[in-house]
């Protein structure tokens, strides 16, 4: 496995990038857009485009998990404003982000992709004034399905024989704090991710993924939060998230479920070597290896944690709005 990642975009991707020749006219949202194009074939890519070009934000970034199969020379004719990447090795969703977030100078970015419903009204002036303009790490939406139905997509930590297993609701009020952002989607504030050190790369599950770059906001003192007047729909069947332990869900243990907070830092205690040796089944060899340098990693930031996750939980109660 390779080293965790200690910088933002660490990891340099070889891309192919075009650039549009013409500026949105009239932008009236200080945001960008990062839309990913993981899983919908492209289908609703035009339709999608067309609206968020409508919609008044200041910069579009289209990026693909894979090389695409439509004509780029034709979607620059047709989207003259949207920036299109085009990664030339496989990447993960987080990596997709990075390389977004990389790319735009705005301060905020909304993280979208291509299975979600977007009409040319996406975002109220009230929304941009009461949550996004605010020092929010990250504002998660309100998801619905194609025929208008809540999602349960609050999550709120909790253990389950020993291990983080999160509750799920689909009760959303005014700035609900969630642990993480269904499916990626939401709107972050750029220089909060770039300090939290964006996604990391070396854990390839899109579930764990996302849940240690989440997770490690809220122990670095971050917050992610969701309204009800931010709103999206999916076009047609909801992503089941594949939450089966592997080889990276390890990684993401040593990160974020080791580490404990005492007066104003993180560390993880040697003792805790015996409990992951047991938990991850690797060769004696190997399992030192990887605890070695996760100890290593939270020594490095042992500042920036806020709290550990034992703590988070304790405290979740307090934080219900």
């Amino acid at each position: 496995m390779n080293t965790i990642p200690s910088i933002f975009n660490e990891h340099q991707v070889p891309l192919t990038i075009l650039n549009g020749n013409e500026p949105i006219a009239n932008p009236r949202l200080p945001i960008a857009v990062i839309l990913l194009n993981v899983g919908a074939g492209g289908l609703y890519r035009g339709k999608i485009l067309e609206n968020l070009m409508k919609s008044g934000f200041s910069s579009i970034v289209s990026i693909d998990k894979v090389q695409g199969k439509y004509n780029v020379d034709e979607m620059l004719r047709n989207y003259p404003s949207v920036k299109f990447i085009i990664p030339r090795e496989t990447v993960s969703i987080g990596d997709m982000i990075n390389i977004g977030m990389g790319e735009i100078s705005e301060d905020y970015a909304l993280v979208i992709n291509d299975s979600i419903h977007v009409t040319s009204a996406l975002l109220s002036a009230n929304v941009i004034e009461r949550y996004i303009i605010q020092d929010y790490f990250c504002l998660a939406p309100r998801l619905v399905d194609y025929q208008r139905r809540p999602l349960p997509v609050r999550f709120s930590p909790a253990i389950e024989h020993h291990s983080l297993k999160p509750e799920f609701s689909d009760i959303i009020s005014d700035k609900s704090p969630t642990l993480y952002p269904f499916d990626f989607v939401g709107i972050y504030n750029r220089a909060k991710f770039i300090r939290l050190g964006g996604y990391d790369y070396t854990i390839t599950s899109p579930y764990w993924q996302n849940l240690d770059f989440s997770l490690r906001a809220w122990l670095w003192g971050e917050e992610i939060i969701m309204s009800p007047l931010f709103q999206l729909a999916y076009e047609n069947e909801i992503p089941v998230p594949d939450t089966t332990p592997d080889h990276t869900q390890l990684r993401f243990y040593l990160k974020n479920g080791a580490p404990r907070y005492v007066e104003n830092r993180c560390y993880i205690p040697i003792s805790q070597f015996v409990n992951y040796r047991r938990r991850s089944k690797l060769p004696l060899g190997l399992a030192y290896k990887e605890f070695v340098e996760a100890r290593r990693w939270v020594a490095k930031h042992k500042f920036a944690f806020q709290q550990d996750l034992f703590k988070l939980i304790d405290n979740w109660g307090d934080k219900i709005r």
